[in-house]
């Protein structure tokens, strides 16, 4: 099984996800959001799977950072712009299908049990 996986490395629920997927030997392709970047088909084919409101972390420092214009630009502008606002991990699987966070139906779809 591919895995993609966007991340932060400082991020606590990513580090725990990785290491998850490490114990149970699936190989990843790890690419962090702030120094990788998202590619924009990516941004936008999550925003049309999940809805903005699954993907843009709207409890983050970052959006209470951002004035009124900046919240209500276009989904994926803002999220190219501000990658940590985007909900993490997201995971991407060799079949194409993509999840957003790391809860029971992400690890499932891994091959993880909940």
């Amino acid at each position: 099984m591919s895995v993609t996986f966007y991340g932060l490395k400082s991020c606590d629920t990513c580090r725990r996800a990785l290491k998850e997927l490490d114990t149970a030997g699936i190989a990843v392709n790890v690419l962090d959001v702030r120094a990788d970047g998202v590619p924009a088909d990516v941004l936008t084919s999550l925003i049309e799977t999940h809805g903005e409101e699954r993907v843009i972390n709207r409890k983050s420092t970052t959006w209470r950072g951002l004035d009124e214009g900046a919240r209500n630009a276009d989904p994926a502008a803002l999220l190219a712009a501000h990658p940590t606002l985007m909900k993490r991990p997201v995971v991407i699987l060799g079949d194409g299908s993509s999840h957003v966070g790391w809860d029971a139906g992400t690890r499932g779809a891994c091959g993880l049990e909940s």
